[in-house]
Formats: C-alpha cells, structure tokens, sequence
C-alpha cells in the first residue's frame, strides 16, 4: 500500500483525502437514509390510535417529533388540529421542507468529490507530465525520473476514477432516495389531515 502511494507520488494524498470524506459520507447517510427510520410504515396507525385514546399532548408531540423526520411532521401538523384543514397543511409543508432539507445534508459534499476527483486525478497526471519532461536532458533522460514520472500521471488518473466513480454512484442513488421519502411522507401527511378533519374515512 505504501510502495503504491510513493510510485503516485504527493499529488494521490488529495485524492486519499477525498475518498476518505467520500466514505465516511456514504456510510453516514447509509444509516440516516433507512426507510424504516425516515417514514416508518406503521407510524400513521400509531399516531391514529393513540389520538383516538389520549388525545392530542405537549409529553406526545415531543415524543412524536423525536422518534422520526415523518413523525417531526406529523407533529407539526397536530400542533394545529383545532385550526382548518388549510392552516394544518401549511405547518405540515413547513416542517415537511425543514426536514427534506436535512435529508439532504451532505449530499452535495459527496457531488462535488464525485466531480472534482477526476479532475484530482488530472492534476496528478499533469504533475507526473512534468516530472518526464523534467528528465529530459543534454544527456538524454533519467530512467528512474522517466519511470516515476509514469506512475505519478498512471496511478492519479486511476485512482481520480475509482473515488469518482462510486461517489457519483451514491450520490445518485442518495437523491432518488430523499425524493421517495419526501414524496412518501408528504403522502402520509396528507392522509393524516384528511382522517382529522374527517374527510376520508380509509
């Protein structure tokens, strides 16, 4: 591991760098991002059932708010269960935005590795660009510079590629799934209103 970051030379250290944050940004999100624990799909019976039993509370929005980035806004919406179907539905796109922005935490960071690191990786290449033609003299080239020089330009263009590759990947995946939630969630808001102000009995 080591020989082969020495036969890339100081620019793979940027990129070593990137792919670092890049992981630790899939993993993070990996976790944040489960369905299960963004929209929880028995989470409307709960809230119905429990509302249906104690009612609404200060102990019961707090609980709700915490439990889920679909129950913090369910919670917003039950603040205002005494106001017109209109008013509830405003608090509930208010947090529905708040949280849909907090989903999306992150995911620009992971962009923006997924695009520069080719270019990363560009640079590394320029660098070992360099280092050949530096070799070059009245007489002739250095065998080891001319070599190193190879390696540097190689192994950036490759590793730019493989820290590029799975970040746009991810990245991609990341926000189809932000939208799903989103979509899925206001979904369930809806249908939450609607069984409060009894405009649908489902």
């Amino acid at each position: 591991m080591f020989a082969l970051i020495d036969a890339a030379g100081w620019p793979i250290w940027f990129l070593i760098l990137a792919s670092i944050i890049a992981l630790g940004l899939i993993i993070e999100r990996l976790m944040i991002l489960r369905p299960t624990r963004v929209s929880p799909p028995a989470l409307l019976d709960e809230v119905i059932k429990e509302l249906k039993q104690r009612g609404v509370s200060d102990g019961m929005l707090s609980r709700l708010a915490a439990s889920s980035p679909l129950g913090c806004v369910f919670a917003a919406g039950l603040k205002n269960i005494k106001s017109p179907p209109e008013v509830m539905k405003d608090a509930i796109e208010e947090a529905g935005r708040a949280v849909s922005h907090d989903l999306e935490r992150f995911l620009t960071t992971l962009g923006t590795i997924a695009s520069i690191s080719p270019l990363l990786g560009l640079f590394g290449t320029v660098v070992g660009m360099i280092e050949i033609f530096g070799s070059q003299n009245a007489a002739g080239s250095s065998p080891a510079i001319l070599a190193h020089g190879i390696s540097v330009a190689l192994y950036n263009t490759a590793f730019g590629l493989i820290v590029a590759i799975p970040s746009m990947i991810f990245y991609r995946h990341f926000r189809s799934t932000v939208d799903s939630l989103t979509i899925e969630m206001e979904q369930q808001a809806i249908k939450l209103v609607e069984i409060m102000h009894s405009q649908r009995k489902d």
